[in-house]
């Protein structure tokens, strides 16, 4: 058996899977100021239905990386290295960051020679006096380094690495294996990732302790931002890939609920419903730059549309929302015998929820409420046309605790899909999930590309068992060539993605 597990932002979701995936039991409470004690409630919620010495997996989806970048807390003070001086030093490090949140995190940062045309030439030999002169003089937790075109030719972010774990016993953080090609953002994934070490550390005892408490014999895993997982040990590695974990989750858990590869997932909540694509069965990718705390990424994110539009969501004479009583729809909303109305009470009003009740209402809050229903109708039409771009022929897939909001027929899609399960499809995306690796490089365009492209196949191949795939089933999923035609040697931007069944 398996436990998938899912923080969301109002609710903590635990699923249990037998060996042929069916859903044994599952379980839907609130999520907790510290997260990890709604995710032990969830999970004692499950554990009590199954025997637990036949669970061997527990998968789990969290907020806490990115919630600690939000609410400024529990981040570790980093030293910023940058290979690239005397050609990338107009920008310094961390230029585009909010203040407060820089001052948070930085414990300085620095330029320094080093670095790599894009056509794999050395600027300089790394300069190691300057990383120790650097270090002697700060006070820090972590290391970041990030060197130009590292993704094509990483030689100068490792001899750095192997500086610093040898001389200063350091842990570091290096952005050939976080981002891909482009400066300022792969730079602020690899800081962000370095400030979350500690949170990783947090996170995973918490995990490894609630197992041990409940004499849980599994191996606990950590869902990340693509839709795959990673061993604890990859987890402390790159916690910053947990970010976004959330929404890949729901994608995932939709396409395995609805046996549909190719659709929009509407993952309806408490306070928003997010909005992406499966394309092949996994989550689309988004091809801008992702903004997390008000720092620019350029790591791979599900492309996510969000509108806030909930369950809890306010209704009011002249509109709905943005605002949400969250966990509290329970004690506030009208159908539950509160005074607040909320989109849930407009859903029961409008027959979408027969589950409850409608309460006795004056004509004007019924008149509110139709109104509410009429226009979550038209955001959602709205959401559906911005994430199709211009395709209608593939369903809508309709998940999450409040996917009874959304009306029977769509615009734009080719049908609404209620599969059973819907209202835990995030904590069943992390139960199913494989384990992935990933290439981001540029190679030579002349005789040696498939030479070079099959080296970036086993480099993927071997990311995704170190994330604890199966060696032995290991497949591509995804291989996306670009030319470059701007370079003096021809050349190709090479982006490999290789995935398979955990290990047994």
């Amino acid at each position: 058996m398996r436990i998938g597990i899912d923080v969301g932002g109002t609710n903590t979701d635990a699923v249990v899977l037998d060996d042929a995936d069916r859903v044994l039991a599952k379980a839907k409470r609130p999520t907790t100021p510290d997260v990890t004690e709604g995710l032990k409630q969830a999970l004692d919620a499950v554990i009590g239905e199954i025997p637990i010495d036949r669970v061997t997996r527990v998968m789990l989806g969290t907020t806490h990386a990115t919630n600690a970048i939000l609410e400024r807390r529990n981040l570790g003070r980093v030293a910023v290295i940058r290979l690239g001086a005397p050609a990338a030093t107009s920008v310094p490090p961390l230029s585009d960051w909010p203040a407060d949140l820089r001052a948070t995190v930085s414990a300085g940062e620095t330029m320094i020679r080093g670095g790599h045309y894009v056509d794999g030439r050395a600027i300089n030999a790394p300069d190691l006096d300057g990383v120790r002169k650097f270090l002697d003089k700060v006070l820090t937790d972590a290391v970041a380094v990030t060197s130009i075109f590292s993704p094509a030719d990483a030689e100068h972010e490792l001899a750095v690495a192997d500086l610093v774990k040898s001389e200063y016993g350091l842990p570091v953080s290096l952005s050939h294996e976080i981002g891909s090609l482009g400066l300022l953002e792969r730079e602020n994934a690899t800081v962000l990732n370095a400030a979350l070490y500690g949170v990783a550390t947090q996170v995973t005892e918490a995990l490894v302790g609630a197992l041990a408490e409940r004499g849980l014999p599994a191996v606990p895993y950590l869902a990340q931002n693509d839709g795959t997982l990673m061993t604890l040990e990859h987890a402390r590695k790159l916690p910053v890939s947990t970010i976004g974990s959330g929404p890949a989750n729901s994608l995932r858990g939709a396409a395995y609920l609805s046996g549909v590869r190719e659709a929009i997932v509407a993952d309806v909540g408490g306070t928003s419903t997010d909005l992406g694509v499966l394309a092949g069965g996994f989550p689309r990718e988004s091809a801008a730059a992702v903004e997390i705390g008000g720092v620019l990424t350029n790591f791979r994110m599900p492309d996510i549309l969000a509108i806030a539009l909930g369950g809890g969501t306010v209704v009011r004479p002249r509109g709905i929302g943005p605002d949400s009583v969250g966990y509290e729809i329970v004690d506030r909303a009208l159908v539950f015998g509160g005074t607040t109305p909320t989109m849930t009470d407009a859903a029961a009003y409008a027959g979408r929820a027969p589950m409850w009740n409608v309460p006795d209402m004056s004509e004007e809050i019924r008149d509110t409420l139709e109104r509410a229903t009429a226009l979550a109708d038209d955001m959602v039409v709205d959401a559906v046309d911005r994430v199709a771009l211009g395709r209608t022929d593939r369903p809508l897939v309709a998940v999450g605790g409040g996917a009874f909001l959304l009306p029977g027929e769509i615009p734009g899609v080719s049908g609404v899909i209620r599969p059973e399960h819907a209202e835990v499809a995030n904590a069943v995306g992390a139960a199913i999930a494989l384990a992935s690796g990933r290439v981001d490089t540029i190679l030579p365009a002349g005789e040696t590309r498939s030479k070079a492209i099959e080296r970036a196949k086993e480099e993927a191949a071997a990311r995704a068992v170190a994330a604890g795939a199966d060696p032995d089933k290991v497949e591509i999923v995804d291989l996306l060539e670009v030319p470059l035609s701007y370079l003096s040697e021809p050349a190709v931007r090479v982006h490999v993605k290789a995935a398979g069944p955990l290990a047994r």
